[in-house]
Order: C-alpha cells, then sequence, then structure tokens
C-alpha cells in the first residue's frame, strides 16, 4: 500500500533534482500513490524542459528516465467529483485529482504547490 499521495511538483522536483526538492525526497523515495495523469504532467514538463533548455536535453532525458523507473501506484480519481472539488478549492480539475486521492485514501498529500497544499490541509481539517 502506498504511504502518501504524491504530486507532478513534488515528482518533478525530485526526478530534475530541483533545489526546493528537499522536503518530499523521504515522500518519492517510498510507496506513493497518484492519478495515472502523473504521466501526462511530469512528460509536458519534460517537454517544456527540453524547449527552453536545448544544450541540457541529454541530461534532461536522463532525468525524466528517472521518473520513467519509479514504481508507484497510479489510479484514477472519481471523475464525478472533480468539478466541484475544484470549484470549492479553487482548484484546476488536474490539482483536484491529487486531492480527491488523498481524501479517498485519507492519506497525506505531498506537494510544492502552495494552493494545492493549503485546499489539502483546509481539505482535512473539516
Amino acid at each position: 500500500m502506498a504511504d502518501s499521495v504524491v504530486d507532478a511538483s513534488a515528482v518533478a522536483a525530485f526526478v530534475f533534482e530541483e533545489p526546493h526538492a528537499a522536503p518530499v525526497v523521504h515522500a518519492i523515495s517510498h510507496s506513493f500513490l497518484a492519478p495515472s495523469l502523473i504521466h501526462y504532467e511530469l512528460a509536458n514538463l519534460c517537454a517544456t524542459k527540453l524547449r527552453r533548455e536545448p544544450a541540457a536535453a541529454r541530461l534532461i532525458l536522463a532525468r525524466y528516465e528517472i521518473f520513467l523507473r519509479l514504481e508507484f501506484r497510479t489510479e484514477e480519481p472519481e471523475w464525478e467529483l472533480l468539478p466541484e472539488l475544484a470549484q470549492r478549492w479553487g482548484l484546476s480539475a488536474y490539482d483536484a485529482a491529487y486531492l480527491q486521492l488523498a481524501q479517498r485514501y485519507e492519506m497525506p498529500l505531498v506537494t510544492l504547490d502552495a494552493r494545492l497544499a493549503n485546499a489539502y490541509a483546509a481539505a482535512t481539517r473539516g
């Protein structure tokens, strides 16, 4: 079973060795759960990095390979809940998918996204 739900911002910080990744390293190195859309989000981030930094393409693709080798569980969110959840907390439907999984399984949510972190904190308070 997964220890936490981890969003794309946290996984990307870990995979691409961003300076602010330290708080998420523990979560990424253990078992985690994410909606299947995390694959699209990381592929899109990689493509964006390749456009912005073509000289670093080899390194960017090598770091993306690390993501592809990570072992984690993916699951579909409850799609019918996402629009209302997104609207309630002022999130994108993408971010609401992470929140919805964290709520469903009563797991901590690991994110570097302040808006998502605030929504998670408010939602878990009651």
